[in-house]
């Protein structure tokens, strides 16, 4: 059975950094893209950052410039690299990992906070 398992959350001042990890465990079959969203208190689940399984990256506008997706495809991996980051966002972040054949895996989540 394949678990996805998130890592490096925290609490991190205004302008600091974190690096979010997120591993699988299993065997997963064609795997495509790996996502990171995140969910705030009262507000829905937002996609923050996708990598495709060749590299290629897209991210929401509130985050474009500070953070970066990136993969190793060799470990299942997907790694969010978060620079100046902001009060706003403060959230649990999720990784998703889905494959060829539109399966979706999920992580439990990772608590990151942000103090103004």
């Amino acid at each position: 059975q394949v678990q996805l398992r998130e890592s490096g959350g925290g609490l991190v001042q205004a302008g600091g950094s974190l690096r979010l990890s997120c591993a699988a465990s299993g065997s997963i079959s064609s795997l495509n893209y790996m996502s990171w969203y995140r969910q705030a208190p009262g507000e829905q689940r937002e996609l923050v950052a996708t990598i495709t399984s060749g590299g290629s990256a897209n991210y929401a506008d509130s985050v474009k410039g500070r953070f970066t997706i990136s993969r190793d495809n060799a470990k299942n991996t997907v790694f969010l690299q978060m620079n100046s980051l902001k009060p706003e966002d403060t959230a649990v972040y999720y990784c998703k990992f889905s494959t060829a054949t539109l399966v979706a895996y999920w992580g439990q989540g990772t608590q990151v906070t942000v103090s103004s």
